[in-house]
């Protein structure tokens, strides 16, 4: 059975902690089959490697995170070294497959989308490691997504703040997802120039 959605919503950011058990997916089939904007993460883009039409058919806004791993499993005969190796390369053909844009992290970011130039993200750093980091970008890039950033911008912009307010955090000590998430006013203030 399809699963029940909330009605008020303006995107979805779905995978991190989900799990991958039947009714995430279902879930899943249903986020995928409404027309707002969804980012995927974590556990849902390991759940899109069982059924990729569910994105590829797909005609709102789209945006895959996953890192090396995770996107061997969505791209077959790849591995993850393979992927580390050559991102640019991997993530534009994964947003031509997907036909939606594709946000490779890793040591670099990199954002692909089959309508435009890929985009490397300046801002990253090895700080981002840390666990729940990960969920952190995902929840700040559905922010943008939901006040209305198409996926490309929304990706950009959120991976750019995202490794800022990792270098702001602590001064560049080791960070917790807490401590990033605290650290993006900041990070926003030093964007604007505030």
């Amino acid at each position: 059975p399809a699963a029940a959605l909330p009605s008020r919503v303006a995107a979805w950011v779905v995978g991190p902690g989900r799990g991958l058990h039947p009714a995430a997916e279902a879930e899943l089939e249903a986020v995928l089959g409404t027309e707002l904007p969804v980012l995927l993460d974590a556990d849902a883009v390991t759940l899109l490697a069982r059924r990729p039409h569910l994105v590829r058919d797909r005609t709102a806004p789209t945006l895959l995170t996953p890192h090396a791993a995770e996107l061997s499993r969505l791209l077959p005969g790849t591995e993850p070294a393979g992927i580390a190796e050559r991102r640019l390369e991997h993530a534009t053909r994964a947003a031509a497959e997907y036909g939606c844009t594709v946000l490779l992290k890793g040591s670099t970011t990199v954002i692909a989308d089959p309508a435009g130039p890929v985009a490397v993200n300046p801002t990253g750093t090895p700080l981002l490691a840390a666990a729940g980091t990960g969920d952190v970008l995902s929840g700040l890039i559905g922010a943008f997504l939901a006040s209305g950033l198409a996926p490309r911008p929304a990706a950009v912009c959120g991976a750019y703040l995202h490794g800022r307010a990792a270098r702001l955090a602590h001064a560049g000590a080791p960070i917790s997802a807490s401590d990033l998430l605290e650290a993006i006013p900041a990070a926003e203030r030093s964007v604007r120039g505030g």
